[in-house]
């Protein structure tokens, strides 16, 4: 798999365990874009901890940081679908405990690889259409960049090992 692939995959997958991980320590969120009506109804700061992650909430979405320094940036859409940009990509790339750089049109054209799974949803943002019942790395026999799929599995997460 092309280094910009895996990124991307890695980030899909990064994404679903910080959703599982936030959801289960926040009962309340049926989906991760809940977040943002928590923060503005005041029950939970803008900043903060849940699931072993650090959250920052900004305008439309959300920053979510493991452990180790990994970074998944999110935005919500009006319907809370999910959305994210190349921007937000090329950020979790560069946070990775060894970090991987792409290049807009490689990033571009590993979103494009993988259609139907992933779908543009305006111009420069996507959105996972269907989530994989099982990590996409996996379902693409193929690890997420630079030992990403090592830090899922520290943080508990025993579908990813």
């Amino acid at each position: 798999m092309n280094p910009s692939r895996a990124l991307v995959v890695g980030y899909v997958d990064a994404l679903g365990v910080v959703g599982e991980a936030v959801r289960a320590a926040m009962p309340s969120l049926v989906r991760l874009a809940d977040i943002l009506g928590l923060v503005r109804s005041r029950q939970i700061a803008r900043r903060g901890e849940a699931g072993g992650y650090q959250y920052a909430v900004h305008g439309a979405g959300c920053r979510f940081t493991a452990q180790d320094g990994t970074e998944v940036d999110v935005d919500f859409a009006a319907d809370g679908t999910e959305i994210f940009d190349l921007w937000r990509l090329r950020l979790y790339g560069q946070s990775l405990p060894a970090p991987v750089t792409s290049t807009e049109h490689d990033l571009r054209a590993a979103v494009e690889s993988l259609s139907p799974l992933l779908t543009e949803v305006r111009p420069g943002w996507f959105t996972v259409t269907r989530r994989p019942v099982r990590p996409l790395a996996r379902h693409l026999d193929d690890g997420p960049p630079n030992g990403s799929m090592s830090a899922l599995r520290e943080r508990g997460d025993e579908r990813h090992g």
